[in-house]
């Protein structure tokens, strides 16, 4: 795919969805009744007849259809051509990992699905036309929210949206939220408050309708994170609420809907990405409770907030690998005594950043806070210990069919690495230290965790040596491509273990690199500078498997004994030559960017990726994760010395 990433996309982004007329809808007095029984119909409808679909093209257009049994990619994309008058030739039909190809008895109803382009040939003189907003109303007969999914753990949307629709239909209008790098909105019930905070995906940071001139990439292309595409933070969200059992860490309520207003914002490309004159659209966008609070923790001394309240949302953060948990969305909501957490209540926000592709360096601002060095309790251990990653993958794939596998790689990796650490004895500070990487001038340099990934790669490379893997058709399109380096700056020779990752102290100072960006932002409105701040990305967490896969003697041979890797790691050092590839953060304007918009490349430095879990074929994921289990114990017992040492030189543990 030709096209230049640092440029912002110069082509009509319309936003115009809609579904084909229901045939057979009843038609009855009384405007409740009707919606009721209308809505019923359309259920009954698709449950006996087909299914229903949401096409989003990588520009933002979103076009609902019913599907029947004759439907395939090809009268889906025909569709989509005479509704939006969008040229579909040259391009393919994707649901998450799976590029569709004829059939389409994989998708599931209510679900997403992405058309990209495979060469950029739009002309900006014939961009994408929206349909007016009376052709929306005399076409698209579904609700104006639509909850894609059937989740039980929904039921409290589905309240939320009745009480929202009600208030649309009496004129009560959404409010944009001004801050943050997104465009986000404040529905509102019929009494003027806020009842949850919508995200629409084309509007992400540098997706081609952002309202605040981040702009330049396409749905589907490497975004904020390299490990997180533009337009799938929003599903991330979900993820994140629906691996929330009972409520543990307090994630409010999230969904996945299509929904349709004319407060969203539609870039025109043909004006230079200018917002377009405003009318109904539709949007795949995040729907999330809204939850009234007095402050954040950035503007609230930590030293207060209940342990328990910091350890469960640390739980959460390890499990899903977030990479972006700062000050600024954890909410602080005053409880006067009353409350599961005491005298305030903490609510964890924005996980648009959670379960990257890759492992990166993650950001846990509570890893400085005293509550994260206490010990577990009983309770936070028994649940800990119940959490199963394999049916959280199965439920995801459920709930959420367009997620990738290697997200699902990365929060079987957490979940495990968490399950093993907590029995070890490591509380959360230790943890959240052992994935977090250490940031040295004009490098980087893999963590605990990462070592113990690195080392328990090449154990599964060097058994494949004299068998090398055959070619997989279509592991290109699984295959997400971020910056990564070659396989051997991942495992080869080039990076050696030393005594000095497992020792080190990886605390980082300062807040989140999005707060920073965000900050920059203000500060070039005012000064006209453009300034670029340091990132500090995702480390993926390492998780371990219940009992060992393989017991074979075959395996067992290759399989380096733990007395010779914790030597192996001592008397080891990273070379300078395995640091080469390791891109340097640096400070600076980018030079292809167009003047007035902001581009990815120039806000946010990439990351280096020191070892890849979606590369891996079945067999050899699962022999990882044994040899990843096996070399565990070595890691966790210098994490101790290091702490017991660190301890030592303080005099005195946290006390608050």
């Amino acid at each position: 795919m030709s096209r230049n990433l640092d440029s912002p996309v110069q082509t009509q982004m319309a936003v115009a969805v809609f579904k084909t007329p229901l045939s057979g809808a009843n038609k009855m007095e009384g405007k409740q009744q009707q919606h009721h029984k209308h809505h019923h119909h359309q259920q009954l409808q698709r449950q006996s007849s087909g299914r229903r679909v949401f096409v989003q093209t990588e520009t933002g257009c979103v076009l609902g259809m019913e599907l029947d049994r004759s439907d395939n990619v090809h009268t889906v994309k025909r569709r989509l051509q005479i509704a939006l008058n969008f040229p579909t030739e040259e391009s393919s039909l994707t649901y998450g990992d799976m590029v569709l190809t004829n059939d389409l008895s994989a998708v599931r109803n209510d679900s997403p699905l992405l058309l990209k382009r495979n060469f950029m040939h739009r002309s900006s003189s014939t961009p994408c036309l929206s349909p007016t907003g009376r052709d929306l109303q005399q076409k698209d007969r579904s609700g104006p929210i639509e909850i894609l999914g059937h989740s039980d753990c929904f039921s409290i949307v589905k309240h939320m949206v009745k009480d929202i629709v009600k208030a649309m239909k009496m004129g009560v209008e959404p409010l944009p939220v001004h801050s943050g790098l997104g465009g986000a909105y404040y529905f509102r019930n019929k009494r003027g408050e806020s009842v949850a905070i919508v995200k629409p995906t084309d509007e992400e940071p540098f997706a081609p309708n952002n309202p605040k001139g981040f702009v330049g990439k396409a749905l589907g292309q490497p975004g904020l994170k390299s490990s997180v595409r533009v337009g799938e933070t929003g599903f991330r969200e979900v993820a994140a609420y629906l691996l929330d059992y009972n409520r543990f860490a307090n994630v409010p309520p999230t969904a996945l809907v299509k929904i349709t207003h004319s407060v969203f914002n539609v870039n025109d490309g043909v004006k230079g990405n200018k917002p377009r004159e405003k009318k109904l659209v539709n949007k795949i966008a995040s729907f999330q409770k809204f939850v009234a609070h007095d402050f954040d923790a950035s503007d609230h001394g930590t030293s207060s907030f209940p342990v328990a309240s910091v350890h469960r949302i640390g739980i959460l953060d390890i499990r899903i690998f977030n990479t972006d948990r700062h000050g600024g969305n954890l909410l602080v909501k005053k409880l006067d005594g009353v409350g599961m957490f005491g005298h305030v209540e903490l609510i964890p926000i924005d996980h648009g950043l959670c379960l990257p592709e890759t492992l990166e360096d993650p950001y846990f601002e509570w890893i400085h806070w005293p509550q994260a060095s206490l010990p577990f309790s009983d309770e936070e251990l028994d649940y800990i210990q119940s959490l199963d990653p394999l049916k959280d993958c199965d439920m995801l794939r459920r709930e959420l069919p367009m997620i990738r596998e290697a997200c699902l790689r990365v929060l079987v990796l957490c979940t495990i690495f968490l399950k093993e650490a907590a029995a070890y004895g490591l509380c959360l500070a230790e943890i959240g230290e052992m994935m977090t990487r250490e940031f040295r001038p004009g490098e980087e340099e893999p963590s605990e965790l990462e070592v113990v990934c690195i080392e328990a790669k090449r154990s599964v490379t060097e058994r494949d040596v004299f068998s090398p893997r055959s070619d997989v058709v279509g592991e290109a399109e699984f295959q997400f491509d971020l910056d990564c380096d070659e396989l051997e700056s991942v495992y080869g020779s080039k990076i050696q273990l030393t005594d000095d990752y497992f020792t080190k102290n990886p605390f980082s100072n300062g807040r989140s690199s999005l707060g920073k960006l965000e900050e920059s932002i203000k500060e070039e409105d005012d000064d006209d500078d453009d300034e670029e701040d340091n990132t500090e990305n995702a480390v993926p967490m390492i998780t371990t498997m219940k009992d060992s896969f393989f017991s074979s003697a075959a395996f067992h041979d290759k399989a380096l004994s733990l007395s010779k890797l914790s030597t192996s790691m001592k008397n080891t050092h990273l070379s300078d030559t395995g640091r080469k590839n390791i891109k340097p953060l640096t400070r600076g304007k980018s030079e292809n960017t167009s003047s007035g918009h902001k581009s990815a490349n120039e806000q946010l430095p990439v990351s280096a990726s020191f070892v890849k879990v979606a590369d891996m074929k079945e067999d050899e994921w699962v022999l990882f994760l044994e040899r990843f289990q096996e070399l565990l114990g070595p890691a966790f017992a210098k994490r101790k010395t290091a702490t017991l040492s660190k301890r030592q030189r303080l005099g005195t543990s946290c006390q608050f």
